[in-house]
């Protein structure tokens, strides 16, 4: 029998925080982040949730990110679609090796970081079991819609986002296609974050996961 993988046999460089409650907050880094970057936003959502924070494995111009692009705003699509599986496969060998069974699994994904989760949910890799996407846009455009079957995803936007404009309104609209249950918040901001982002995602969190004792 193979024994199950210790965190140092993980493909991803990362940082795992035990927590107390039920749930694991896959933590998500924008470009040029690290697997630190965003840890005590995820704390700030919830303080009780463990968290799994990967670091990127592409490197641009020395920046950590998720997958390759071309240009700004322009993904290489085939090196997108090899980053998810990977990622997919770190996900499944880290509930192993971290112990986390079959508790919820929930993103927590900054710009790029945001993409990568969107691929997950497009993809159709069964990992996530919520989603909250802060500043998103369009991965890809999947041939067929994936069988999401009401998992919640929360994505919120910025009106003056000069990255991500008004993709995210057609990312809302592909996961409502595949049965993602779906909220997208538009606030009049830009590409960085802001205190309304938190207050927003921790009140979103505490609803939509108070039954599997999320936060306590």
């Amino acid at each position: 029998m193979t024994p199950d993988p210790s965190p140092a046999q993980l493909s991803f460089v990362h940082r795992f925080v035990p927590g107390t409650s039920l749930a694991t907050l896959l933590v998500l880094h924008g470009t040029g982040g690290d697997e630190n970057d965003l840890l005590p936003l995820a704390r700030e959502l919830a303080p009780d949730a463990a968290l799994l924070s990967p670091r990127g494995p592409v490197l641009e111009h020395g920046m950590p990110r998720f997958f390759r692009r071309l240009a700004e705003g322009v993904f290489d699509q085939e090196d997108l679609a090899r980053r998810t599986d990977d990622l997919a496969g770190f996900l499944r060998r880290a509930r192993e090796a971290h112990g986390l069974g079959e508790a919820p699994l929930v993103a927590v994904g900054y710009s790029n970081g945001a993409n990568i989760a969107a691929s997950l949910l497009l993809k159709g890799t069964g990992t996530l079991d919520g989603a909250v996407l802060l500043r998103p846009m369009v991965p890809f455009e999947p041939a067929a819609p994936p069988v999401l079957d009401g998992i919640p995803s929360l994505l919120l936007a910025g009106r003056q986002d000069p990255i991500a404009g008004q993709t995210p309104a057609r990312l809302a609209e592909l996961l409502r296609a595949a049965g993602s249950d779906v909220e997208l918040v538009w606030q009049e901001t830009g590409h960085g974050l802001v205190q309304a982002d938190v207050d927003i995602a921790s009140r979103w969190l505490r609803a939509r996961f108070a039954d599997s004792e999320f936060l306590r």
